[in-house]
């Protein structure tokens, strides 16, 4: 219900770069470019610096800058009030993951919710635990749903459970034949770690820190981003890996990889993160309270806390 011009300056001001905002909003640069010139010759006056391949806001664009985010942010407020009326939870949902709950946990969530409010439309972004926690602190998710979160205050964090971290490597490594491993005993192995921003990475460092482990000592294998690569290396012999329970069952299953528990025992946990002082619908609440319950009772199934 708000005016475009103002949802579009709002982007390219919060982006800092016309062609990011376009990618944002789904429409070309050039409709971006029309409707921030359409936005100040309303205005009578420059809004935004653009050189040296910088975008900067004049004192007008800071001004115009703080009242868009008001009148969206009330707009935003009045649609959900609004379709509130009718009892029925709808609407577009911006949601931030990190990369394994995406995989191993989200499915199971979104089909279950869409089943029992097929209005909603959720937006999916995949990325580090980091990522997606600096995207909901700026207000641009909704939610996010994460491995593990620092203590910025502007973000209110709920644990709703745990999962237990596990060694991976192929049946036939020399760390197979361990009922246990301390930290000691995966020194002088490549490690096969997550790339940098990744909740289970902190862990996993976090753990080695813990046992007297300086970095160094570590024998790195490779940095991945993506879970699948990781297994897949394990899975080929190339070193060990320290994944969760829930993302690796099935290769346990099928014989390709195996699992050891750590010594003392690792978990990470499941987080839901929202804007402390952003308005929330009730789809919002809904779906927040919705993923604790769930989370809790998967993790419940598997005998986790």
């Amino acid at each position: 219900m708000a005016d475009r011009r103002l949802q579009v300056f709002h982007a390219v001001a919060k982006h800092g770069s016309f062609t990011r905002a376009a990618e944002h909003l789904h429409m070309t640069q050039p409709a971006v470019t029309f409707q921030i010139k359409q936005l100040e010759e309303h205005f009578d006056t420059r809004l935004l610096d653009r050189g040296h391949g910088k975008i900067n806001l004049t004192p007008a664009g800071e001004l115009v800058l703080a009242y868009a985010e008001r009148i969206l942010g009330l707009s935003a407020e009045l649609d959900s009030r609004v379709s509130e009326l009718t009892d029925e939870l709808a609407g577009q949902l911006k949601i931030g993951t990190s990369t394994t709950i995406a995989a191993y946990w989200l499915p199971e969530l979104l089909e279950g919710f869409k089943r029992r409010y097929p209005g909603v439309l959720p937006r999916v972004v995949v990325g580090t635990s980091k990522l997606t926690e600096d995207r909901v602190a700026a207000r641009d998710l909704d939610i996010g749903l994460i491995e593990i979160a620092t203590e910025q205050n502007t973000i209110e964090r709920r644990s709703a459970a745990r999962d237990e971290l596990l060694v991976i490597c192929r049946p036939d490594h020399a760390l197979a034949k361990f009922a246990e491993l301390t930290a000691k005993d995966l020194v002088g192995h490549p490690f096969i770690d997550r790339d940098p921003g990744n909740g289970i990475r902190q862990i996993a460092d976090e753990f080695f820190e813990a046992a007297g482990i300086a970095g160094s000592e570590i024998t790195l294998c490779a940095e991945l981003g993506s879970l699948a690569t990781v297994k897949q290396l394990a899975a080929a012999g190339l070193g060990f890996a320290i994944a969760s329970r829930r993302a690796i069952l099935r290769d346990v299953e099928e014989g390709r990889l195996v699992a050891i528990p750590l010594k003392p025992r690792l978990y990470t946990p499941l987080e839901v993160i929202l804007p402390r002082d952003k308005f929330r619908s009730r789809l919002i609440n809904a779906f927040a309270e919705f993923v604790c319950e769930e989370f809790a009772r998967m993790a419940r199934e598997r005998g986790e806390g």
